[in-house]
């Protein structure tokens, strides 16, 4: 015998309802009136829900193509710039000990792990502030690239940074009320299906079950049911 099962995602969700409501609101209802008000009312809130969270979604996707490249830049120009410090120190024409004004070991003169944003975060304030620290104790410049230059980039991503995570947040929230109604819709399908299926009882077999299914309940056959012909 065929069972019945839930939808298991928004959309499905949103054709039972509508189902039942588009053949349930007729002059001889086999839904009560109450039930029907209450999924009429319920769908419209859901479907705002439903839209809202895709365009959330929608938006942070695309800021997101932009950002990815805002973060590449930040973190090339942050990588070349250390390049660029460690090699004058190698040369002699730059301090070994200024290295510490960048938060930069002694001995290592490798570029540190700018793998995460964090990272890059990290790293951007510190290299901006210890090229001016560094110039504060009467250092030249370095250039190709400048700090000046790396700063453009380091803003923008920086910017970025704080929009995506903001944008994340925001698609978050819609994620989290679209979620918290998922149950209530589960309750008012049952309650649906219930009602059709009561109606129609008295059918028997393929009949019964052709005439909920039309008013958007889904049957599943198990492995092994042989389906009617």
């Amino acid at each position: 015998m065929p069972y019945r099962r839930l939808p298991n995602t928004d959309q499905a969700r949103i054709k039972a309802l509508s189902m039942a409501l588009e053949k349930g609101d007729t002059y001889n209802p086999i839904i009560s009136l109450n039930t029907l008000s209450e999924a009429r009312s319920f769908l419209s809130r859901f479907k705002v829900a439903r839209a809202y969270y895709k365009q959330c979604l929608e938006n942070q996707v695309n800021s997101s193509k932009k950002y990815q490249g805002n973060v590449k830049n930040a973190r090339l120009y942050i990588s070349h710039f250390i390049q660029v410090l460690n090699l004058a120190v190698i040369r002699s024409e730059i301090k070994e000990e200024y290295k510490d004004f960048y938060g930069l070991p002694r001995e290592n003169y490798s570029v540190p792990d700018l793998s995460s944003e964090v990272s890059v975060l990290e790293w951007g304030d510190k290299i901006i502030a210890g090229e001016k620290e560094r110039l504060r104790h009467g250092g030249v410049p370095i250039y190709n690239p400048t700090i000046a230059k790396v700063i453009v980039h380091y803003d923008i991503f920086k910017e970025g940074y704080e929009c995506q995570k903001n944008l994340q947040n925001i698609t978050n929230r819609s994620l989290e009320k679209l979620a918290s109604m998922r149950g209530r819709a589960d309750e008012i399908i049952l309650d649906l299906w219930n009602q059709i299926e009561k109606r129609f009882e008295n059918l028997s077999g393929e009949e019964r079950l052709n005439k909920c299914r039309e008013y958007g309940v889904v049957y599943y056959y198990r492995t092994g049911e042989k389906k009617p012909e």
